[in-house]
């Protein structure tokens, strides 16, 4: 089984099965990246919708129990996720309600500063905001887990050290390997491996690089050299891949509501629109030859296990809780 530790986009019926044909038994789904609370609760509700309409192919997943007995049945668990802290708007109180919910992946910012902290563009990292350190303490008590991708790194720093448990850079890479702001410090990787944390590599080309999207040996080879900063049980899989998205969909999410103007996110002038996927992953279905990548590159069976679920498998029961929830079919 593949877990994926981000993706994001439109959903429909053909992704589920895209995913399902690929292996994948697990996936977080982006939900919302400027939403506030009330267009969060909307986008949670059409996810259920979605779902319960596809229910022979997809389920929703709140706890490591769930993602391993969909993936087992060879379905597709669906684990909801936002990519930014809008949702709460301020309310610590917001937290629980939306964990109720069955959201269970948040990342404290998007790509600006916002009440909990730093971002990764910012000229300057502000660090963990004392809200910020309520958020994360309170997404450690409901059940959420913390992801730091897009944050900058002295506030991803200050997160590991404030959380009570284990935290994630669900689709990033290690800046020392591919020079972007997007990318994480290896003091960073160090401390998730010290902390038992998890960093999902990204398939995105913007944050990636021509040379390790040339082949899927290539991309393993990055994974490889990844786990030697992160070690072993802090590396897997979060390939950003996203979903029928248009020009409309990159707009909203690189300016949202907070600019007039135009802004690149992870891409540049040269490359402003959508990035080419990587060589090897021109369809959802070539992710089931990751497997296969990683062994060619010297992983062994129990590393190809940790990397393409395991380790994933571990955070999630470290910070989800363990009430199976009941299908919806």
């Amino acid at each position: 089984m593949i877990i994926d530790g981000l993706q994001c986009g439109h959903f429909d019926r053909q992704a589920f099965e895209s995913l399902q044909a690929a292996g994948v038994g697990g996936v977080v789904v982006t939900c919302g990246f400027w939403e506030g609370a009330v267009e969060s609760l909307d986008s949670i509700a059409k996810w259920r919708d979605l779902v319960r309409e596809n229910a022979d192919v997809a389920d929703i997943a709140t706890t490591a129990a769930d993602v391993r007995r969909i993936g087992d049945a060879g379905k597709v668990g669906v684990i909801l996720g936002f990519q930014n802290a809008n949702l709460f708007e301020g309310r610590i109180r917001l937290v629980e309600l939306f964990a109720e919910l069955g959201v269970r992946v948040v990342q404290l910012t998007y790509n600006n500063q916002n009440e909990l902290g730093g971002s990764c563009y910012e000229m300057e990292d502000s660090g963990l905001a004392r809200f910020g350190k309520e958020v994360v303490r309170e997404m450690n008590r409901a059940g959420i887990l913390v992801d730091c991708s897009h944050v900058g790194d002295r506030t991803t720093l200050d997160a590991i050290e404030v959380s009570e448990k284990p935290i994630a850079v669900t689709h990033a890479n290690a800046r020392s390997l591919f020079d972007h702001k997007r990318n994480k410090s290896d003091d960073v990787l160090k401390a998730l491996r010290e902390t038992g944390g998890v960093i999902g590599c990204a398939a995105y080309r913007n944050i990636t690089g021509d040379e390790y999207c040339k082949s899927i040996e290539a991309w393993c080879g990055m994974i490889a050299r990844t786990a030697e900063i992160a070690g072993i049980d802090s590396v897997a899989i979060g390939t950003d891949r996203s979903h029928n998205f248009t020009a409309p969909d990159y707009a909203w999410m690189r300016q949202g509501r907070w600019t007039r103007g135009i802004d690149y996110g992870a891409g540049s002038a040269t490359r402003p629109g959508k990035a080419p996927p990587p060589d090897w992953f021109q369809s959802v279905e070539d992710m089931r030859i990751i497997p296969d990548g990683l062994r060619k590159v010297g992983f062994s069976e129990d590393e190809v296990a940790k990397i393409t679920h395991e380790n994933w498998l571990r955070l999630y029961e470290a910070t989800f809780g363990n009430q199976e929830r009941r299908t919806q079919t």
